[in-house]
């Protein structure tokens, strides 16, 4: 019998039907301590059918305490076990910022999902709104749901109370933090009647230090430097270890009490990030404002963050920076902003913006539309767009639409970031959508010279005094060093402290100084002018010297053929990435952060008065102590990829390895096509001093284990075959060598022709295009090529 009806669509093209949002889920930061497990055992009190989980890792102290205790186990549930379409209310505890939630940022976000909040930090930048919040100042969080819990007549046995007591205990100090309030005392207190066992707290808060944190806690010690900001006395402290340790808020703590510290911020470089922690008794430190620069949180009291993809040094300067800029009345926007404004509407023309400028003398112009900033002209672009002939054309097509703003309140701090680190000409400041002023450089150059915020200040008065950045190490030197190069290092301070200039030994001399390494070339920078000084003590030893003066160097000729490199101390930028940098004056501290590795940025001071007087700005000590290579900063390899190159060059000679950080860098540049962007010169410079090293084939796995070869040209392959090839080379070399004393080799041409022996001749000339050879040099290797070929040929007959 026929009917009418349609088939059913295949099961395939039915549409998926949503799991309904059924789910409530408990779920506290990032980084779980006591406090946190303890509130959400007390949320799961109050919400008895939730979930509870943990959105990332917990503090060491907890995980043992999982591991290792049996008076209470509360039921969590992992993450990836949550279907997070089907949460229907989420109950955050302990926090209430986005960014410390992991995954659960987005449910949070969902609109229909039900957000409850209780939470006992200050509030912050990225807080979520609760439909329920429940908000106020304790010492613990645990404090304000002990507080529900009363209110609600729930009954708590004897193991909940002491987890919930453990939890005020430790986020007090054991009521020694000047956070604490008389409200902890009393929820203490109710938990104690209800049979809170103190000798399982103390047995839980307090713990024997492991050898490892005990080495740390010495590190700390060890490396504090204290800064005086106008009165206030800051301890920053900064470790480095490439293994994971616990519990190093608990060391932060010990030291804060062993020192009698009033304000302390510890970081330590641990694997691929960086830990910060800080404790302040003043409240004119504000340690949760200025860890929530770095995504951390906390009290004014007492905060913490965890910072990925940056160096110790980056998070150092940043810090000295914020703490510059917070520990005074505040400069605000309102304060430097200039008004009434100079704008253009958005529908003006070229000619009449043009127009507009010229008669205010404007070099930029915000552009608006109903009294909103909607983008920024430059003269720059103005003039050009004349020079075009494209004054009819309306602003809006020419502007830079994507301008960052900032509010009247703005800090001096994100002035700088927005005007600075973005390049701004111009900063807007808007007030309820419309635009009240703007901070030109000036303003903010004005400003920075009335309150300096720059850390470069800060770090010149602190970087000379604090321990293990400055050290007398003249005795090494005496015992490294032949007399006449002791002597002529003291004749060259001399110059310099009679020509007023501070003239210091740098780089690979110094480096290899500590590395025990027979090195005599002697790198000079000065603080002055480089060559003058080298000039005049050209003329006072009679030596010949040569300049240059586009570059501000000089070389110092002796009479023997000996030389000595003289540099004024210089900044560079580049402006576009594997570009060759753009070079001006500067200072010892700045030429020293051009460098490419912190390993090579030690100096020496050579004046009468400081002389053997060593300068550590970016810890290079440790680094060669630690025998590791790390970058000064993230675009290191993407301004200079033959940084890539020198890297595992130094990494092979010194029996280094590269640091994680440092690693996952150049596997990103690499990503970035930045080698093919290297000009051949250079990439054919660093490659031959890489075939010139020691052992040239393991330079070479290294460089094809990062894709390093195959970006220089996919022919280029080390396997095994090659492996083989190249310890032939080596057998071939050192008979060689012991037969032909008389006629020396040059080794990097041999390993170069192995290296590219599979090559076939085409790509070998587009290798050597890529590399910009010479064609002598092209030849020569193309020719030995041949005759080696035709000499196995004759060999194989007879």
């Amino acid at each position: 019998m026929s009917t009418n009806r349609s088939p059913k669509p295949p099961a395939r093209e039915r549409p998926k039907k949503k799991p309904p949002r059924d789910l409530t889920v408990i779920t506290c930061h990032t980084t779980a301590d006591f406090d946190a497990l303890a509130s959400m055992l007390a949320a799961k009190k109050l919400y008895p059918d939730a979930v509870a989980v943990f959105p990332g890792a917990q503090e060491k102290s907890l995980r043992d305490f999982f591991l290792q205790s049996t008076i209470y186990a509360l039921d969590i549930t992992r993450v990836k076990q949550v279907d997070l379409d089907r949460i229907k209310r989420l109950v955050l505890v302990d926090t209430r910022q986005k960014s410390r939630i992991g995954k659960f940022r987005a449910v949070a976000d969902h609109p229909e999902v039900e957000v409850h909040v209780y939470d006992h930090h200050p509030p912050s930048r990225d807080d979520i709104e609760g439909d329920l919040a429940v908000v106020k100042t304790a010492g613990a969080n645990v404090t304000l749901m002990v507080d529900l819990l009363q209110e609600r007549g729930v009954a708590l046995t004897e193991e909940e109370a002491t987890i919930l007591a453990v939890g005020i205990y430790e986020d007090t100090g054991s009521f020694t933090f000047a956070s604490t309030t008389p409200q902890d005392f009393v929820a203490a207190a109710w938990l104690l009647e209800k049979g809170a066992n103190l000798n399982l707290v103390a047995d839980l808060i307090t713990q024997e230090l492991t050898s490892e944190q005990f080495t740390l806690l010495g590190d700390l010690l060890d490396s504090a430097e204290t800064i005086n900001l106008r009165g206030v006395e800051v301890v920053i402290s900064r470790v480095s270890t490439d293994a994971y340790v616990g519990d190093f808020a608990v060391l932060v703590h010990k030291f804060m009490d062993m020192e009698n510290l009033v304000a302390l911020f510890a970081l330590a470089r641990m694997e691929d990030r960086i830990y910060l922690v800080a404790r302040s008794r003043l409240s004119e430190v504000n340690a949760g404002e200025i860890l929530s620069h770095f995504g951390g949180g906390g009290h004014p009291t007492a905060a913490s963050a965890t910072i990925k993809d940056q160096t110790l040094i980056q998070v150092h300067q940043k810090l000295l920076m914020l703490l510059e800029s917070s520990v005074r009345p505040v400069t605000r926007a309102r304060k430097l902003m200039s008004s009434p404004v100079v704008s253009v509407a958005s529908e003006a023309t070229i000619g009449q913006a043009r127009e507009l400028a010229t008669r205010y003398g404007l070099n930029a112009l915000p552009v608006v539309d109903g009294g909103r900033p909607v983008g920024l002209l430059s003269g720059q672009v103005l003039a050009k767009a004349a020079m075009h002939g494209l004054e009819d054309q309306p602003v809006s097509e020419y502007m830079d639409a994507e301008v960052p703003t900032v509010g009247p309140e703005a800090t001096l701090h994100e002035v700088q970031q927005a005007v600075i680190d973005r390049r701004q000409r111009l900063l807007p400041v808007v007030e309820d959508g419309r635009m009240v002023g703007v901070i030109t450089r000036t303003n903010l150059l004005t400003a920075l010279v009335e309150e300096p915020l720059a850390a470069e200040g800060l770090a010149d008065r602190v970087g000379l005094t604090g321990a293990g950045r400055r050290r007398n190490v003249l005795g090494l030197m005496r015992e490294r060093l032949p007399g006449w190069v002791m002597a002529l290092l003291a004749d060259l301070g001399r110059v310099a402290g009679e020509l007023g200039y501070e003239a210091m030994t740098v780089g690979g001399f110094i480096r290899d100084l500590f590395l025990r390494r027979r090195n005599l070339d002697i790198d000079v920078v000065i603080e002055g002018d480089g060559i003058a000084f080298a000039k005049a003590f050209a003329r006072k030893y009679g030596i010949r010297v040569v300049t240059h003066a586009k570059f501000n160097t000089a070389v110092l000729v002796f009479p023997d053929g000996f030389k000595i490199d003289v540099a004024t101390a210089r900044m560079e930028y580049y402006e576009s990435p594997a570009a060759l940098p753009v070079v001006q004056v500067s200072s010892i501290k700045q030429d020293l952060a051009r460098r490419d590795f912190t390993i090579n940025t030690l100096a020496v001071s050579l004046n009468p008065d400081r002389f053997g007087t060593l300068l550590d700005f970016f810890y290079a000590q440790r680094d060669i102590k630690d025998r590791v290579i790390r970058v000064l900063h993230n675009l290191s390899f993407i301004e200079d990829p033959t940084r890539i190159l020198r890297a595992v060059r130094f990494e092979s000679r010194f029996g280094f390895r590269i640091g994680k950080l440092t690693e996952k860098l150049i596997v990103n540049a690499v990503k970035m096509d930045s080698i093919a962007r290297l000009d051949g010169r250079r990439l054919f410079g660093e490659l031959r001093h890489l075939l010139e090293e020691e052992n040239p084939p393991a330079c070479l796995r290294r460089l094809s284990d990062l894709d390093v070869l195959a970006a220089v040209h996919l022919g280029l392959v080390c396997d095994d075959a090659l492996d083989e090839a190249f310890g032939r080379l080596g057998d071939a070399l050192a008979w060689y060598e012991l037969s032909f004393l008389d006629n020396p080799i040059r080794h990097w041409r041999a390993y170069y022709l192995v290296l590219t022996h599979r090559l076939d001749g085409d790509e070998r000339l587009e290798l050597a295009a890529r590399l910009a050879m010479s064609p002598k040099l092209f030849e020569g290797l193309l020719g030995g090529q041949a005759r080696a070929e035709r000499a196995m040929r004759r060999l194989s007959r007879r």
